[in-house]
């Protein structure tokens, strides 16, 4: 059974499934509900025809659902997330078009907590797939529907129920937000800021949680910390290219360096139990955009992306009346200068302290 398992490529491990396939779900995440996002934030302010007008109209029930470019884009997100999952498990070809109405299906039911379980139904039905890909001379047939049966079927076995656990677990982080933003914003940012630059995904575990509001804005304030933090602090081993790598790319660079010395996480690590509490209690720095944008960080400026189209939605909505200094203030010292500084400051403490030595922070860049 084990050769058989191993002949067809199905190797259950820990990292396969909770580092790999959780990175890919951030990337289908990323290429389809945030792209499409995107796409529609700025056909609307900056008043693009194209990217405004309705495209496609779909009939759902009794009314019509009109969906721009963006839309469409978002649209496909649980699509997006069953393929990205498939590709980093090497799914055959068979396999891994089948996963699209899969993936479809999955979110579709799962509601709000729809990520998560298009997570967990992509991941069975592709290795089930995998079981049975090129095992009989009709593999034309018997992979596409063994995937599809297995992988639709799971989800309404479970999608639903699993969507209402996540969102219920997001409400939750959210009520207690709203009763104590301090405490609470020091543990989201630590906690998420940590999964940023952990080899797992930070923005998958806010949008399977549907992490938004004060807790959304906690999330943004954790993971810039550990980015903006790591790529000042090593400025001086990794001069510009790592400032951006780190800084637009991913703290993720430093954990082989954190492997051999923990104590350089600590700096963005305090930043982050700063900020976090300061974004929630004294900015409100919200995340009323969507959820996965809320552990994206400076990523591609994501994160303030994310935020900026919570406001444009709650005006749109009539919560918000406008756009006001204080906002950018607070997302500007939030997201940028604070981390900084604050990591700067607490690193060259451990420097003079022993903690951190020379070349501690360098990337093999």
């Amino acid at each position: 059974m084990r050769e058989f398992f191993r002949r067809q490529g199905v190797i259950p491990s820990w990292k396969t499934y909770f580092i790999t396939a959780m990175g890919a779900m951030a990337q289908g995440l990323f290429c389809t509900l945030l792209v499409g996002t995107i796409l529609n934030t700025i056909g609307t302010q900056f008043n693009i025809p194209f990217l405004t007008k309705v495209l496609v109209s779909i009939k759902s029930g009794s009314t019509m659902i009109g969906y721009t470019l963006g839309g469409l884009v978002s649209l496909m997100v649980g699509a997006g997330i069953s393929v990205a999952i498939g590709s980093s498990l090497k799914a055959p070809p068979l396999v891994l078009f089948s996963l699209i109405p899969v993936g479809f299906a999955a979110n579709a039911i799962g509601g709000a907590g729809g990520p998560l379980a298009v997570y967990v139904v992509a991941i069975v039905a592709c290795e089930c797939g995998k079981l049975v890909s090129k095992t009989t001379k009709i593999d034309i047939l018997v992979t596409p529907i063994v995937t599809a049966l297995i992988g639709i079927s799971l989800a309404y076995l479970i999608a639903e129920p699993i969507g209402t656990a996540a969102s219920a677990v997001g409400e939750a982080v959210e009520w207690a937000m709203e009763q104590q933003p301090l405490l609470m914003g020091i543990v989201v940012s630590v906690v998420i800021g940590i999964a940023l630059t952990l080899p797992i995904s930070s923005a998958a575990i806010c949008a399977a949680l549907g992490l938004t509001g004060l807790a959304g804005g906690a999330a943004v304030a954790g993971c810039c910390a550990q980015m903006v933090g790591f790529a000042v602090m090593s400025f001086r081993e990794n001069r510009w290219g790592g400032l951006v790598a780190q800084g637009i790319g991913t703290s993720m660079l430093q954990m082989p360096n954190i492997v051999k010395n923990p104590r350089i996480w600590i700096p963005p690590t305090l930043a982050s139990a700063i900020t976090g509490p300061l974004a929630t209690c004294l900015f409100h720095l919200e995340m009323n955009g969507d959820a996965v944008a809320s552990g994206m960080g400076t990523c591609g400026l994501v994160g303030q992306i994310g935020v900026y189209t919570g406001w444009t939605r709650d005006i749109a909505a009539g919560a918000k009346d406008a756009i006001v200094a204080m906002d950018w203030i607070g997302l500007v010292l939030i997201c940028f200068v604070l981390p900084a500084v604050l990591s700067l400051v607490f690193c060259e403490l451990l420097r003079k302290l022993g903690w951190i030595g020379k070349d501690d922070l360098k990337l093999d860049l």
